[in-house]
């Protein structure tokens, strides 16, 4: 009696604490599950309740009282350092795959059990506990799926770099989110996605005149770093919360007409046509503190040159994107956005710095270097404009401004300073070759003369034949036609936009080799244009979870997606090529 009695006060004591301390019953901390997908796997799992947790090697998944069957792989989730054991701080969800021995076959009655512990963050640990579901597998449809099965679960198990990016803010601490985003923006510094901002930056720190001091220019180089990061942790944030891409939504025509009309206005002013300031009135208003003259105007050209100019969508920033979209933690996500825009902007914190610390005393030097970058301001505005105009407008537009700024410069002056002649009369040719490639048909940046080159049987050849031959789409329902139509075959969907500077540069120079193109010959090539970003572009985006161009997917002869083979970003031949054979 006494014995019964010491049970009960143990259990009501139990009990008592449970509800002080406002603890969940083990059924409402975890909740098992186990069902058949369409694969004739079981999908198996636990759900946990708000700040539970388990331990990865209390988690068991196993057959009972199998007759014929057994597991053969089992997908496992990623799990996270907790206390120095490896727990799931989230839902687990596990694939497992089913094989059969020669006798099975048919409709098979399946009995799986699932065993697990875990914990409360309060810290209350649960007893061990276990659950058994009985499934129905059918077997018959084992030697057509198991094959399919196997190999889907080894590509899950090798994860796409986006990915393997967004497990890295899961699982890594603040700090080393922080510093590992910071050089994954150091490196993106030095792509060519970020060099349109350094004419962009050296125009502003040079345009603000006599009494420019190097301790000025890093205040002002650090105000447009800081406006862009802004820009870029909004944009991303937005972006991985909504599915939206607000880059592309800033890269209609009226806007990017608009953004360029701003650097013809900038150049205008650096070529001496007027001087480009504030209102009188307003110079007198703020003038009882100089140190924010210019820098509001700084902070503005930071924030709409991250939006309008910046890089593509790039590995680092789509694994925030994901994790922002996976997770809802907008905090983590955007402080490593922000971390990489910083990263971006030591380079161009360093080009601010050297332009205020090197600028001439006022004097003819002074001219020159104003008109300088007045025609750099003039080449960006055309680089915009390639989002917009054909090629062969914006080369001639290179030609001319090339053409006229070399002849200005003193290309043809007898008097001039030997380097500044040289310098100017190679402009002068290179431009003079932009021109003839326009009036030949083949307009190029990189080759303007390469239409003289012949073939051996002495034809010319066409600028055209070095591009592969892609067919477009630009909604979910041609893309999945034309995936019907195909399947079978090995695929390559590329999304790709006119305003993507990377999109180009994989044009330009990987898609242009003549390996890869060999390589390519064996896929069916298809284009997602995302240039319009409208109702549609939006939807094909959507489906297949891309934030913005470029990115390139592969899809196996069944029409899936291989995740882990996915390339975001501009990726060099060789390593293409290397990609492409590892298929």
């Amino acid at each position: 009696m006494k014995f019964l009695l010491k049970i009960f006060f143990a259990f009501a004591l139990g009990l008592g604490l449970l509800n002080a301390a406002d603890f969940l019953m083990p059924d409402q901390a975890f909740k098992p599950y186990a069902k058949v997908n369409d694969e004739i796997q079981i999908e198996a799992g636990v759900t946990i309740a708000k700040d539970i947790y388990l331990y990865e090697d209390k988690l068991k998944i196993e057959l009972v009282d199998a007759k014929g069957l057994s597991i053969e792989n089992i997908q496992k989730p990623a799990t996270t350092k907790h206390s120095g054991d490896n727990v799931y701080l989230k839902s687990p969800n596990f694939i497992v795959t089913l094989q059969k021995d020669a006798s099975v076959s048919g409709l098979q009655d399946v009995k799986l059990k699932i065993s697990y512990q875990g914990c409360s963050e309060q810290g209350l640990c649960y007893e061990p506990s276990s659950k058994i579901f009985n499934l129905k597998i059918d077997t018959s449809k084992f030697s057509a799926n198991t094959a399919k099965s196997v190999e889907k679960t080894a590509e899950k198990n090798v994860k796409s770099e986006t990915d393997s990016i967004a497990d890295t803010i899961k699982s890594s601490s603040f700090l080393v989110v922080l510093a590992t985003f910071f050089g994954f923006g150091v490196l993106l510094s030095l792509t060519p996605c970020v060099f349109p901002m350094i004419p962009i930056i050296s125009g502003v720190i040079i345009s603000q005149g006599e009494g420019l001091t190097t301790r000025k220019a890093f205040a002002l180089s650090l105000v447009y770093v800081l406006a862009m990061a802004i820009a870029y942790t909004i944009a991303g944030v937005l972006a991985g919360l909504f599915g939206s891409n607000l880059q592309a939504a800033l890269q209609t025509p009226w806007v990017v007409y608009s953004f360029a009309g701003v650097f013809v206005a900038l150049a205008a002013s650096m070529f001496g046509f007027y001087e480009l300031k504030l209102p009188d009135a307003l110079v007198t208003k703020v003038s009882s503190n100089s140190n924010r003259n210019g820098f509001a105007g700084v902070a503005i050209m930071g924030f709409l040159s991250a939006l309008i100019v910046g890089p593509c969508v790039a590995a680092p920033l789509a694994g925030a994107l994901v994790y922002i979209g996976q997770t809802g933690d907008a905090l983590l996500g955007g402080a490593a956005l922000f971390s990489m825009s910083i990263g971006m902007g030591i380079l161009l914190i360093l080009v601010g710095v050297s332009a205020g610390k090197f600028m001439p005393k006022p004097g003819p030097w002074m001219v020159m270097v104003n008109e300088i970058f007045g025609a750099l301001m003039l080449g960006v505005a055309i680089w915009m404009l390639e989002k917009v105009l054909p090629s062969s407008i914006t080369i001639l537009m290179y030609a001319i401004v090339g053409l006229g700024f070399s002849v200005h410069f003193g290309a043809f002056d007898k008097e001039g300073h030997s380097f500044k002649r040289t310098v100017s009369l190679m402009l002068f040719i290179y431009s003079l070759a932009l021109f003839i490639s326009v009036l030949a048909g083949a307009p190029s940046i990189k080759q303007p003369l390469g239409f003289l080159k012949s073939q051996a049987a002495g034809t010319v050849f066409s600028a055209n034949e070095k591009k592969l031959t892609f067919t477009k789409v630009t909604s979910l329902e041609e893309l999945n036609a034309l995936l019907q139509k195909n399947k079978g075959k090995k695929i390559m969907l590329d999304f790709a936009a006119d305003w993507c500077t990377a999109c180009k540069e994989l044009e330009e120079v990987t898609f242009a080799d003549p390996n890869i193109r060999e390589k390519l010959s064996e896929f069916v090539l298809i284009r997602a244009d995302v240039t319009a970003n409208g109702a549609k572009e939006k939807a094909l985006s959507k489906a297949y979870g891309v934030f913005g161009p470029p990115v390139i997917l592969f899809f196996d002869k069944d029409l899936h997606v291989k995740k882990s083979k996915t390339i975001v970003g501009f990726i060099e031949p060789q390593e293409f090529l290397a990609h492409l054979n590892a298929l």
